[in-house]
């Protein structure tokens, strides 16, 4: 899990769909690549054509009357939400493009970009320790490696497959870490060869001398040791 004192942490599981799971979110991400490349196709005509910038709600009301249209009717047969999500990416790309903090927004490609689709909390149910997505009638069937901190709940998921095929799916939790007794007291700390370091208490750490015990294996890889 990745956290600070307070605020969002994130942590990552392997889980493993049935065939209808597996089914309906490779139908999601297909159609969150083509939302994401559609929208980036209008706002790329109107702003090298017009100099004209596009925001989040005129995308997702393009989004809206594309789900009408006979050719992209079939996006409105999967969760709206990460949709919804894919656009609201674009925007942040687009506001770091403006702002000069990241290169123009490219599209997402079948071979080269990340299968993935962001579910937010009302796209989700968490219950008993279970989560199911929309348009699923059954729970993910998730490899808990490690559990969630007690009485934290998931505020986004996010499910993604890799080029292996294999299905990963992200909690993002808000998680606050209590902070230890305020103490007065100081330790210095002296690195040594000898030793690794040294402490004012006079407590020393041995050195556990790696290079040293792994040369010959690294001489045989042909890695140079310095």
């Amino acid at each position: 899990m990745r956290c600070g004192a307070a605020g969002q942490a994130g942590v990552q599981y392997r889980f493993y769909p049935t065939d209808g799971q597996a089914a309906e979110l490779s139908r999601t991400f297909g159609c969150v690549r083509l939302v994401y490349n559609k929208a980036l196709e209008e706002r790329t005509r109107a702003w090298y054509g017009e100099q004209r910038r596009i925001s989040y709600a005129q995308s997702s009301a393009a989004l809206t009357e594309w789900k009408k249209t006979g050719e992209l009717a079939f996006l409105g047969e999967v969760s709206c939400v990460p949709l919804q999500q894919a656009l609201r990416h674009l925007q942040a790309a687009f506001g770091n493009f403006f702002a000069k903090r990241a290169r123009y927004p490219r599209y997402k490609s079948l071979k080269r970009s990340r299968a993935s689709a962001e579910y937010t909390r009302s796209a989700f149910t968490w219950r008993d320790g279970r989560l199911t997505l929309a348009k699923m009638s059954g729970p993910l069937d998730i490899r808990w490696s490690r559990p969630l901190p007690q009485g934290v709940e998931p505020s986004t998921v996010t499910v993604s497959r890799d080029a292996a095929g294999r299905w990963f799916v992200s909690l993002l939790c808000q998680d606050t870490i209590t902070e230890g007794p305020a103490t007065g007291a100081a330790v210095g700390v002296d690195v040594g060869i000898t030793s690794l370091v040294t402490l004012s208490t006079g407590e020393k750490i041995a050195n556990p001398r790696h290079e040293g015990r792994d040369r010959a294996r690294l001489a045989c890889a042909g890695v140079t040791s310095w």
